[in-house]
């Protein structure tokens, strides 16, 4: 499993700005542009982007942080955490450092101007515990933006077509040398004639003008594993917004969060609870109902049981997310003192507290000593 810090060279509390630092640093030293496309360099370009890509994100950070890689995944099919591919590893380098020019394209597929792949979609999804316990499946009507029906995307009214840029030549930008005292320097910035798209529409299509996408509505069906929890998310590869003039498609990041169940803590995959019992139960031993997601137990009670002991009902708790094993359900017994009482309870509550012994002031290890014995601590 990666240690995306330990990748980077930075410590866990690494502020945004290191991180970004860090990553600059060693992009540099790994391009692969910088090291004749040498396999060695690519895969580890790859591995540094693909931790500076989590860590530069705070949801995927924490998710990191609490779980591990597995907390990136959600699901198996494509949907989910991936490794970055070289494509991917130089469009991040390329947004967010401008990167070095002409090695890239060879990678992204540019042959001229500027891809614009369409916007990712975020989609918080609502979950109850009973939807983590089993995983489920969920249906969304999303409002998107697809390939215009007229012109397929294309921008250009059906039977003319889009034109090379004459400013730029299909380029998609425009380059400037000045001289100075230090030397020539060569600026590079969008061509003002096709705003960077390297080709230019004479005759936009009539229905979306020219922008080769329209707003629709389209339902999606998303498989939630179990076990997720709030902040974690999934990733629907290639099913957001189209992008422009027949650019791929953005992402849809699916967002999980889970509703609080007042019956239960949470903890990962384990869940704690409470039960009221009576003193009889107690004192006697008993059966006592105990709640589990989706529906109830019987809990044996010995006899001679302290009010606040903790039973550990195991498997009884929720799967854990894209791994085997579920977790346990912690059950702590309370004592019920009942607020009213009859006529007769009065009168035998009133004897035994004439016969009962005192009870010993020497209590032993507390409760929070014996969680911490019982859980290993």
């Amino acid at each position: 499993m990666a240690d995306f810090y330990t990748t980077l060279g930075v410590a866990r509390s690494a502020t945004d700005e290191e991180i970004k630092k860090a990553y600059r640093r060693l992009a540099m030293q790994w391009h692969p542009d910088r090291n004749d496309g040498a396999k060695e360099a690519e895969e580890k370009f790859k591995e540094i982007t693909e931790a500076y890509d989590v860590l530069r994100d705070p949801q995927k950070r924490a998710a990191f942080d609490r779980y591990g890689e597995a907390g990136l995944r959600g699901g198996g099919g494509g949907q989910g955490f991936h490794h970055v591919d070289l494509s991917e590893a130089l469009g991040i380098f390329m947004r967010d450092f401008g990167g070095f020019g002409g090695f890239e394209d060879m990678f992204t597929g540019r042959s001229g101007g500027s891809v614009r792949t369409g916007a990712d979609v975020k989609l918080p999804m609502p979950l109850t515990l009973a939807d983590v316990s089993t995983g489920v499946e969920k249906k969304v009507v999303l409002k998107l933006l697809d390939p215009c029906d007229r012109c397929e995307g294309s921008g250009a009214e059906p039977g003319s077509s889009a034109q090379t840029c004459p400013s730029c030549a299909g380029v998609g930008e425009v380059r400037r040398a000045q001289r100075s005292f230090f030397g020539q320097f060569v600026t590079v910035a969008p061509c003002p004639t096709c705003k960077g798209e390297g080709t230019i529409i004479a005759s936009p299509c009539r229905k979306c003008r020219g922008e080769g996408r329209m707003r629709t509505e389209k339902e999606l069906t998303v498989q939630i594993p179990a076990g997720v929890a709030t902040g974690q998310y999934m990733t629907l590869r290639g099913q957001g917004n189209a992008g422009s003039r027949g650019a791929a498609r953005g992402d849809v990041h699916v967002i999980f969060e889970v509703a609080d169940d007042p019956r239960f803590e949470r903890d990962g995959e384990d869940l704690y609870t409470e039960v009221l019992v009576t003193y009889a139960q107690l004192a006697l031993g008993g059966d006592a109902t105990v709640p589990t997601v989706s529906s109830s137990v019987q809990l044996s009670v010995p006899a001679g049981t302290q009010s606040g002991q903790v039973f550990h009902l195991r498997s009884r708790g929720l799967p854990r997310v894209n791994a085997a094993g579920t977790g346990d359900l912690h059950v702590r017994v309370q004592l019920w003192t009942p607020e009213r009482l009859t006529e007769e309870e009065q009168a035998l509550i009133e004897r035994l507290n004439e016969i009962q012994v005192a009870a010993p002031h020497d209590r032993g290890k507390g409760f929070w000593a014996k969680m911490k014995e019982a859980l290993g601590a």
